[in-house]
């Protein structure tokens, strides 16, 4: 018995029928395309019923709505298949794939609304902009549905669905459907409008629709499919929601369930990685929290910012990096180290990165670079660059194209151990002194920044009184002494650390667990691809491109050659704010490295 329903606790399935030369091609798409196109089973030529799924069925007649394409155009729907001649029907291969219906039962019984069925219309389905992965005469959009979903639910409907792998498996994108290349949610492609109450964040799910878009591109002299929203019904339960959503701790599976958590505000941006890899990111985070130092900056940490600072990832094109803190004497050990290890492992990892500085530090610094990498600590040159205000739309043109905010050149900002204004317009360090002659205006970029959808913003700093850190003022005031130089301006995602350069070290740990992280690159992917595409190679060169030991040994040397000095006691030493490499420096990039890599590792 195969029908179209809601809920019924059976997997349902979409299917597709296209003539047998051109099957091969398409199971071949479904493969490269996993997410939105999940595959169930495929016939022989002819074959009416489907055993494995479903016992006594005729494809034919089994569906309530069926879709007729000749030369790729919709030509009529028909609630049967039986009055296509048998000679036709003896040359079709039906394909029967995974849909979503399957986990709309499995959200409700956890009490996550379903707001289709709760408004009695069919889920709303979106073209988008985003290419599949295209096979033989097969080549389309990828198609999506969406769901709202409460914000505080988000996590338990990507659980639930990511054990739901044959019905499209975890959301490929949350948030801003912009991303998807998608105007307005008011005017969907397929199905209904499905309107979002109060707190309800937009969810996609890849959607097999995108085998319509399909046939519609390739245009095959015949074709079927299902009507969107009218699937076969399959005879192959749906396990309980029990059993699904609540495995065993010691189910090793648990680790890679996805977590949902936000990476944007402006615009709405969430990102998903596996549960291993989120918990290690916190390992990392309680690392450079330590103190040896005594500044009470535990104090400012809330969970979770060192996540937040490390996807750089999500669309990225470039990284700003702004690096080289003023002090007096003028700059300090503490900073380019950690400014580099991000530059060195985004380079690695294939974006482009810039970095800012102030303009009297310019040529110092291209010195700097060009030791590190004659030495072999840095692979390749890193582009500087001065940043001066002539105007109010100096910031604006330095970050868009054209002076554009559609058109932003950066898609991230990092400040990194960054003198931040103070509210009386000057630029203090943690003595109190001013040190505004000696600084140029980055300050501004940041606060350009805020208006412009699309750039999201990173501030490291281990006093209070870095740029970004106005997030946490009032802990700041509480935790330190150096309240006085905070201006509003926040980032963000404020990353204090115990030393700045720790919280660096830590963001390119981050980047390359997200980068080897399976959950979250099937989501930057939106689960297109037909197998992971990190070769043993690039796997290699990115740990080698992580902090180490001896590559941070060497640029500190490196820093203390061009007589750049401890900060907090002024000292030409093989130290960073008053604490000497050995042990402490090392001890702690050991443990980021220990962390990030699984194991005790050496560092080359």
């Amino acid at each position: 018995m195969c029908l179209c329903v809601y809920g019924t606790g059976y997997q349902q399935a979409n299917v597709i029928m296209l003539p047998k030369n051109l099957a091969d091609d398409f199971e071949e798409f479904c493969c490269k395309n996993p997410a939105p196109l999940p595959l169930l089973y495929r016939s022989q030529s002819g074959e009416a019923s489907c055993p494995p799924l479903a016992k006594h069925a005729d494809i034919r007649t089994d569906i309530p709505q069926y879709c007729a394409y000749e030369d790729g155009h919709l030509v009529k729907t028909v609630s049967s298949l039986q009055s296509y001649r048998t000679h036709l029907w003896s040359d079709m291969v039906c394909f029967y794939q995974g849909c979503s219906f399957g986990f709309e039962g499995r959200l409700k019984n956890a009490g996550v609304p379903v707001r289709n069925v709760e408004q009695g219309v069919n889920v709303s389905m979106y073209r988008t902009t985003v290419p599949c992965v295209p096979a033989g005469v097969f080549r389309c959009l990828l198609v999506v549905t969406m769901r709202p979903i409460p914000a505080g639910m988000l996590n338990a409907a990507v659980k639930i669905t990511h054990l739901n792998p044959l019905a499209h498996g975890a959301p490929i994108h949350i948030g801003d459907p912009a991303f998807l290349g998608i105007r307005d949610l008011s005017r969907p492609d397929y199905g209904d409008i499905v309107k979002l109450q109060p707190g309800d964040i937009p969810v996609f799910w890849a959607c097999g629709v995108t085998a319509i878009e399909a046939i519609l591109s390739s245009k095959p002299s015949l074709a079927f499919s299902h009507s969107p929203g009218c699937m076969f019904l399959t005879d192959i339960p749906v396990p309980p929601f029990s059993e699904s959503v609540d495995p065993p701790t010691s189910n090793p599976n648990l680790q890679m369930i996805p977590l949902c958590f936000r990476v944007s505000n402006n615009p709405l941006l969430y990102s998903l990685a596996s549960q291993g890899v989120v918990e290690k990111i916190r390992q990392l985070e309680k690392i450079i929290q330590e103190d040896p130092g005594e500044r009470g900056i535990r104090a400012l940490f809330v969970q979770d910012e060192l996540l937040l600072s490390v996807p750089l990832d999500n669309g990225s094109i470039s990284v700003h990096c702004c690096l080289c803190f003023p002090f007096s004497p003028p700059e300090e050990t503490d900073g380019p180290p950690g400014a580099f290890a991000m530059a060195t492992i985004l380079l690695s990892l294939g974006k482009q990165v810039t970095m800012v500085m102030d303009k009297r530090a310019l040529g110092m610094n291209k010195d700097i670079i060009a030791e590190a990498v004659q030495k072999g600590v840095l692979k390749t040159e890193i582009q500087l660059v001065t940043f001066e205000s002539s105007d109010p739309n100096s910031a604006l043109r330095f970050l868009c194209h054209d002076g554009d905010p559609n058109k932003p050149r950066y898609d991230h900002l990092v400040a990194i151990e960054r003198s931040g204004r103070a509210e009386d317009g000057n630029h203090y360090n943690m003595k109190g002194v001013n040190i505004k002659h000696l600084v140029d205006p980055i300050d501004d970029l940041f606060i350009a920044a805020k208006n412009i959808p699309g750039i999201s913003t990173t501030g490291i700093g281990d006093g209070g009184n870095e740029l970004g850190m106005g997030k946490v003022k009032e802990k700041v005031k509480f935790a330190t002494l150096w309240f006085i130089c905070l201006y509003p301006l926040f980032c963000s995602a404020p990353s204090p650390a115990g030393v700045s350069n720790w919280g660096g070290y830590a963001v390119a740990c981050g980047l390359y667990l997200l980068h080897t992280c399976p959950s979250h690159q099937r989501y930057l992917k939106k689960g297109l691809g037909i197998e992971p595409t990190t070769t043993q190679e690039q796997l290699q060169d990115w740990t080698e491109n992580l902090p180490s030991v001896t590559k941070e040994e060497s640029i500190l040397s490196t820093l203390v050659r061009f007589e750049i000095r401890s900060g907090k006691t002024g000292h030409l030493a093989m130290e960073v704010d008053g604490l000497t490499f050995y042990p402490t420096h090392s001890d702690i990039i050991t443990r980021l490295r220990e962390v990030t890599l699984g194991c005790t590792t050496p560092n080359p």
